[in-house]
């Protein structure tokens, strides 16, 4: 297992947090849990931002939503330290503010003390969602609550009366969803932040998240050789899968016909009540899938496309051309654009061609079978709403009237 905490400086409590965790299970009454999970703490992933009290990082970035572009040395830190162990469970905590103008005018805003989340995007299979989800979360929010905290499942979005609620991104650019789509139970743990992020209330704050924490590891120690299964078992259909599947690229929240009761404090009582919300969209559904090609081709003149595979630290090799295999060529007809959660990114209207010869010396080869897969063909495909293309430093991959300088190797029935 592993947690991590303070992506974002100005969020005190997952730090002190992580630490009260460390205290508590050094007494002998946790001992147990290390008969069965190997555990490692990161508590401040973000000391810089932390020093200023301050969301970002020391370079101006976002760290959690620098997963996939993978420029910053915190989060490559954290990968690295991934990569070596390949751990079965990650959980990234962070806070949540309740307040902002849009819900002071509403009349409410959120009270609880820990909200915890999933993994969304689809391309982690439905098992690890669903394990998350109907056992995993409800157990924690539990025991939560038997302790004198409030919890909730993490819902970003609203106020209601203007905004949908979803059970957050698909995007694979955050800590919870990088490691997810590597077939991990991967979660994000939201305390409470305060108005004054430094002192209010830290205490109470802390003992949220720390509780928190711990319920997940008794939740994991409990049902430990259960979940090294499903892992074992989803990684490995994931690595064998890769070759011939498909993939989403392009995916949107709806809804099932369910009401979402949310619990809310009132700006006019100053109690705790109950909001039913109608626009709520708890299922991501696919809009656009690929055929998921044997690997991808990247131009060895692209120097960026080269930064990018050595920070994701993405298996490589020069390409040797076998039999049964064609080369595609994606051509950018049009550059539209397309909602996604609220935002504008790019949506062309692509064909594509086939080569019969090409100068392999030129490009490096990115097979598809690995780990990192799901995530490789996410970012490679131009049409992919959380692709590289939607970033500022690779917008030039799509350029209309152009060829997409990434290749696709597919494998022929022939």
């Amino acid at each position: 297992m592993l947690f991590f905490a303070q992506q974002h400086g100005n969020e005190q409590s997952g730090k002190e947090g992580v630490l009260l965790l460390a205290k508590t299970l050094l007494k002998p009454e946790y001992a147990y849990l290390f008969n069965k999970i190997d555990l490692v703490l990161i508590p401040q992933v973000n000391p810089d931002g932390s020093e200023l009290n301050k969301r970002r990082n020391a370079n101006n970035a976002d760290l959690n939503r620098n997963h996939l572009i993978m420029t910053e040395p915190e989060t490559k830190a954290i990968h690295k330290l991934f990569d070596k162990y390949l751990f079965e469970v990650t959980v990234d905590v962070h806070e949540y503010s309740p307040y902002g103008d849009d819900w002071k005018k509403y009349g409410y805003r959120k009270n609880t003390d820990v909200t915890l989340g999933s993994t969304t995007n689809i391309n982690i299979p439905e098992k690890i969602r669903k394990y998350s989800d109907s056992l995993v979360l409800p157990f924690v929010l539990k025991r939560l609550k038997e302790k004198g905290f409030s919890s909730f499942v993490y819902c970003p979005g609203g106020p209601p009366d203007s905004a949908y609620i979803r059970h957050s991104t698909f995007d694979i650019n955050d800590g919870r969803q990088s490691l997810g789509i590597q077939n991990t139970l991967s979660f994000i743990q939201e305390g409470m932040n305060g108005i004054d992020t430094y002192k209010e209330n830290i205490r109470h704050r802390a003992e949220g998240q720390m509780n928190g924490m711990l319920a997940m590891l008794e939740f994991i120690h409990a049902n430990k050789t259960k979940i090294k299964k499903l892992i074992k078992n989803e990684r490995k259909s994931l690595l064998s899968g890769l070759k011939n599947g498909k993939t989403s690229v392009q995916m949107i929240h709806t809804g099932n016909g369910k009401k979402l009761t949310l619990p809310l404090r009132s700006y006019f009582t100053g109690n705790d009540t109950i909001v039913l919300v109608d626009d709520y969209r708890p299922v991501v559904k696919s809009l656009t899938e690929v055929i998921n090609p044997i690997g991808y081709l990247i131009p060895k003149s692209d120097k960026n496309l080269l930064g990018w595979m050595k920070s994701i630290d993405l298996k490589y090799e020069t390409f040797k051309p076998g039999k049964n295999i064609k080369i595609e060529e994606y051509l950018v007809q049009l550059v539209d654009s397309t909602d996604f959660e609220g935002d504008t990114v790019i949506d062309p209207d692509l064909t594509s061609r086939y080569y019969d010869n090409l100068s392999f010396t030129d490009y490096y080869y990115i097979p598809v079978d690995q780990f990192k897969g799901k995530m490789i063909i996410q970012a490679l495909e131009p049409k992919s709403m959380i692709g590289l293309a939607t970033y500022r430093q690779f917008a030039y991959l799509v350029k209309e009237g152009t060829a997409f300088p990434v290749l696709r190797i597919i494998r022929t029935k022939n």
